[in-house]
């Protein structure tokens, strides 16, 4: 019998095993952190956001998801506000990194030889990179080089033309998206429960000066905690993020992982 779920942890061991040992089914990791995005949604986005990416791929390309991280690294004031907000909860780096290294070690130890990290939470990515690196080092130590890695963003897949039709004013860039335009309309079409838009601080984008200080200076970030304003997020943005970055998310992993290509290419 299979389960109709993507979520590895909703599987007995019996099936997971089944599926995994052979390593013809890739997992699909999510990596979050737990960090303040404005006064109109909770601080779950960024575990949430990636959670549902990896669901939506993992049915297309016949993959587990994993359990997501829920805490990440912490917070840059230029890209997430800072860790000095109230409720951002976050890993030192050499938590994150050998926790993630250790969950790649235990898939690789299944059978899984396929992986991908579905990042949601822009300061993750240098310690990532690292787990990875150590995890496939001592992968090799044991005789184990089959293993491979996929890291992606879902921001990263947003072209040109979804740019122009999200931000038809201009677009000031990703590293002040937070709880902006992006992960609100995407927020608004997946978990509408979760925003409370009425809620969200208009204000101009977050200006940073060519450098960093450290202590870092809280009156540098909008009050708020959002990098710019939430106010023209629509549910209908959503859809066109969730069309662009799935679609992207999925040629790229049927590129990389030549297995499931030609599973995808049969079905």
């Amino acid at each position: 019998m299979t389960r109709d779920t993507v979520f590895a942890a909703e599987l007995p061991w019996h099936e997971y095993q089944s599926m995994v040992q052979d390593g013809a089914t890739p997992v699909l990791i999510p990596l979050g952190s737990m960090e303040q995005h404005g006064h109109h949604m909770p601080m779950h986005v960024d575990v949430l956001l990636p959670t549902e990416f990896a669901r939506r791929v993992a049915a297309r390309i016949s993959a587990l998801v994993a359990p997501p991280f829920t805490y990440g690294y912490k917070s840059h004031q230029k890209s997430g506000g800072g860790n000095f907000f109230p409720g951002t909860t976050s890993l030192d780096g050499a938590s994150l990194v050998n926790a993630l290294r250790d969950v790649i070690r235990e898939f690789a130890r299944h059978g899984v030889r396929h992986l991908c990290i579905v990042n949601g939470h822009f300061e993750n990515s240098w310690f990532i990179t690292e787990a990875i690196d150590l995890a496939l080092r001592e992968l090799r130590w044991d005789g184990n080089e089959r293993v491979k890695v996929v890291v992606l963003s879902y921001w990263d897949f947003v072209d040109d033309a979804s740019v122009e039709r999200l931000y038809p004013d201009g677009f000031l860039g990703w590293d002040i998206e937070h709880g902006g335009v992006l992960e609100t309309s995407l927020m608004l079409r997946l978990h509408p429960d979760l925003v409370w838009l009425q809620d969200a601080v208009e204000h101009a984008p977050a200006s940073f000066p060519p450098y960093d200080v450290y202590p870092p200076k809280p009156e540098w970030t909008p009050a708020s905690g959002t990098l710019s304003s939430p106010m023209e997020a629509t549910a209908e943005k959503g859809d066109i993020l969730l069309d662009v970055c799935t679609r992207g998310i999925v040629n790229a992993l049927l590129t990389e992982f030549t297995t499931q290509r030609k599973l995808a290419a049969a079905t």
